[in-house]
């Protein structure tokens, strides 16, 4: 049964990358994750922003970025403006600022449609570890080693996870979208 804690093991994996690439979606709000993806050149190491600044949210729509050194406040606004986010860092020359601006109904249309494909990839991915679960099942099966009961009782195992996992996804996918489409 170490395939069966293997495939729940993918499973859970494709749902927390689905978590990680849903918390950098902004939603009209600030939140601190948006910025995960961002390093700045700390004393010639790529290192990541929040290990280089503290990240707070003093406003619903602001997040304030204090670096532990103050020289690395010009590379932190550099990063940001130069990441994908389209985020406008303002920098007062001891910390940084950045406001969300409100988000248009197309925009949020937008980001729904998007948090939508995010999931439907990570139900693809579960759904991919579910075939490999039965196909080695099958193998087992077919080469002897366990019987057609077996096989069905692993089957239906596979299958339970499954369902428990393509939830999951289907409830991340829903509170994200409620939570992008709250003004």
């Amino acid at each position: 049964m170490s395939d069966m804690k293997e495939s729940e093991s993918r499973m859970e994996k494709s749902l927390s990358a689905l978590r990680g690439e849903l918390a950098t979606i902004r939603a009209g709000r600030a939140n601190p994750h948006i910025l995960d993806e961002i390093t700045v050149d700390y004393y010639g190491t790529a290192t990541p922003l929040n290990q280089a600044a503290n990240i707070s949210v003093p406003e619903a729509r602001m997040l304030q970025i204090q670096p532990w050194d103050a020289s690395l406040l010009k590379e932190i606004e550099k990063a940001i403006l130069t990441s994908d986010l389209g985020l406008v860092p303002t920098n007062d020359g001891k910390m940084i600022r950045i406001l969300f601006p409100e988000l248009t109904e197309d925009r949020r249309k937008e980001l729904a449609k998007e948090v939508k494909k995010k999931g439907e990839s990570a139900k693809v991915a579960v759904r991919n570890i579910r075939r490999d679960a039965n196909d080695a099942a099958k193998k087992q099966n077919k080469d002897g080693d366990i019987s057609d009961d077996e096989l069905s009782n692993i089957e239906s195992d596979v299958q339970k996870l499954t369902d428990k996992y393509i939830k999951e996804i289907d409830d991340t996918i829903e509170e994200k979208t409620k939570e992008i489409m709250t003004v």
